[in-house]
């Protein structure tokens, strides 16, 4: 196994960020730094991560976190900030992570796993995870703006594209519903500041066919193994 791969099964972080770990440094094997991610994991390697070695994560968790807002999607913050870590502290005794990343003030649903392989899946854009977002604007969203987006246009990072984007049925015309899964940082909350709208709520309601449905923010649950399958077969 691939010392960056071993990193993400031993429930550290993503495999790519993992990759970035030993790149950086930051991973002895055997005590001494290596730095290649690729380097093959012998039986007998000792594998050492900020002082502490590293055992393969058996038991795959699997936990679905409604983030509320005014937490980082961190495993820890150098300013002392609530992290979502704390939410699911004591749920289990495996290190999980969060897959992606929600911004402090956005809410919604949010994955936490030990699964490298499938956090890698989740978060990049080629497999066209469907990620679907509802957004409250400060005023309401023109019809003319409204294509615009729709049809797709440019930041100074480059093009922007959404999947859908419509008005929330039986909401003000300031509720927008957006489809996307581009992993651009704060990506939905920038397409609405590049007409001149701001974002007064943005939660995340939908994420690769699980909902919120019987998960009150704050609260997290244990993915079924149905919804499991799903995931790793289907998104």
């Amino acid at each position: 196994m691939r010392l960056n791969k071993y990193i993400a099964h031993s429930g550290v972080c993503s495999r790519r960020k993992a990759a970035d770990l030993v790149k950086n440094g930051e991973v002895k094997v055997n005590g001494k730094i290596e730095t290649n991610p690729a380097y093959e994991v012998q039986d007998s390697d000792e594998i050492e991560y900020l002082g502490k070695p590293l055992k393969l994560e058996v038991n795959k968790v699997y936990l679905l976190l409604n983030k509320p807002k005014n937490y980082v999607t961190t495993l820890s913050d150098e300013m002392n900030r609530k992290t979502v870590m704390d939410l699911v502290r004591n749920k289990h005794k495996e290190r999980i992570y969060p897959v992606g990343r929600l911004d402090r003030m956005t809410t919604g649903l949010l994955l936490l796993t030990n699964d490298g392989d499938l956090a890698k899946k989740l978060t990049h854009p080629s497999h066209g995870v469907k990620k679907i977002y509802q957004a409250v604007l400060d005023r309401t969203l023109v019809a003319s703006d409204l294509e615009r987006i729709r049809k797709g246009f440019e930041l100074e990072d480059g093009p922007v594209s959404v999947d859908a984007v419509d008005y929330v049925k039986n909401e003000e015309k300031n509720t927008i519903g957006i489809e996307i899964h581009m992993g651009k940082n704060r990506i939905v909350r920038r397409i609405f500041e590049h007409f001149d709208y701001r974002v007064i709520r943005l939660d995340r309601v939908y994420l690769g066919g699980l909902t919120k449905k019987d998960l009150p923010r704050g609260f997290s649950r244990s993915l079924t193994e149905q919804e499991i399958i799903m995931l790793k077969h289907f998104s």
